[in-house]
């Protein structure tokens, strides 16, 4: 039997338990509202837990055909998508799998509308109410010259025939009172058409299950716009599903000293958690503190030839050995969905953690792995 403390490194785990303490959160405020709340696969795929997921909220939402197979083979709720652009070739297998299909402008919709309608089904536009309301440029969608949604400027009313729903999306792992804000800027460039809709879907972004998000206000704005506009609402949460659910496992395999005492770690910034070069962002870790904070303090970096790949600075109340195992937390988002071979690195097995501790292997990686990419 494995657990935490013996699993081979390095080794994602996925906290089930945790996993159903979110679930429960974003379950209960279908439950209040109405709403249809959906995985967004992008943050999180480990379709091992799909069936688990579908068993709380409504389905999922993908971001591409691939992503949009996944979730109808192995799901079965709800299953949405949106893309910048679709690809000719792929559209009429996303026709027939797909309950919602979100476009990113009115060239795209009326290059596809015809085979679209002549189909069926539940037709959106992606809209942009230019309302930033988070730092990070790199992830808003409502930045100046974005590509993502229409502008008020480009919006083209006499072209709605066969749209069903409007869609938005300009959060990241914000609270509610950013929702409230940007709802305002929908409200002011685009409600008068949400009046001859069906449905409005929220996007991602929203941090639902964490713990200092005002879930109450989330439930007042999502029955307000129900009530005053008369349609559906969905909201896409990625992160929220999955946040805090998960483990990466490491172990120490070198200690270089050359100024700045420095742990080798048998995983990588780079390869299994690109969003700490990407955001940046400092993972948490379990009995680690901040730099300077305990006696001891140590830069965390990899295995590979990539001199930026550091994951943090830690401080220990001991000093770290060769063979040592670090726990980094919140590793479930954005880490198995975006990890990478570079410098031959062998991908982190996959898996589960049932609520008694008991780790299981999901998957498990090798050379065929790394070869098979190239």
């Amino acid at each position: 039997m494995y657990s935490v403390e013996n699993i081979p490194t390095p080794c994602y785990v996925i906290d089930e338990g945790r996993l159903k303490k979110n679930l429960k959160i974003l379950q209960d405020v279908e439950k209040r509202t109405g709403a249809h709340i959906l995985l967004a696969q992008k943050a999180f795929s480990n379709y091992h837990f799909y069936p688990l997921i579908g068993n709380y909220i409504s389905g999922a939402t993908a971001s591409g055909l691939y992503e949009a197979r996944l979730a109808h083979e192995e799901m079965k709720g709800e299953n949405h998508v949106f893309s910048p652009a679709y690809k000719d070739e792929e559209f009429d297998e996303i026709l027939d799998i797909c309950d919602h299909i979100v476009f990113n402008s009115f060239s795209q919709w009326k290059r596809f509308r015809a085979r679209a309608i002549s189909h069926g089904g539940n037709f959106g536009l992606r809209i942009n109410p230019e309302c930033s309301t988070q730092e990070h440029g790199i992830y808003d969608p409502c930045a100046y010259g974005s590509r993502l949604g229409i502008t008020k400027a480009n919006f083209e009313p006499r072209e709605l025939e066969g749209i069903s729903g409007l869609h938005f999306h300009t959060l990241c792992e914000q609270n509610s009172d950013d929702l409230a804000t940007t709802l305002k800027a929908v409200e002011e460039k685009f409600g008068e058409y949400l009046y001859n809709m069906q449905w409005l879907n929220f996007g991602g972004g929203h941090h639902i299950t964490r713990d200092d998000y005002d879930v109450d206000l989330l439930v007042s704005e999502i029955n307000r716009i129900k009530e005053k506009y008369n349609v559906e609402v969905y909201l896409e949460p990625g992160e929220a599903v999955a946040l805090n659910a998960g483990y990466l496992i490491t172990t120490v395999c070198e200690i270089v000293d050359n100024g700045i005492k420095t742990a080798l770690l048998d995983t990588s910034a780079a390869c299994h958690m690109p969003d700490v070069l990407e955001m940046p962002y400092r993972p948490p870790l379990k009995d680690g503190y901040e730099a300077d904070e305990k006696e001891y303090t140590y830069r965390l970096s990899s295995l590979t030839c990539l001199a930026g790949d550091i994951i943090g600075d830690y401080s220990f109340e001991k000093p770290l050995q060769i063979g040592d195992r670090l726990t980094f937390c919140d590793m479930a988002i954005y880490t198995t969905v975006k990890n990478n071979t570079f410098n031959g690195m062998a991908l982190p097995a996959i898996c589960g953690m049932d609520e008694s501790g008991e780790v299981k292997y999901i998957r498990k990686f090798g050379y065929s792995d790394f070869k098979g990419r190239l």
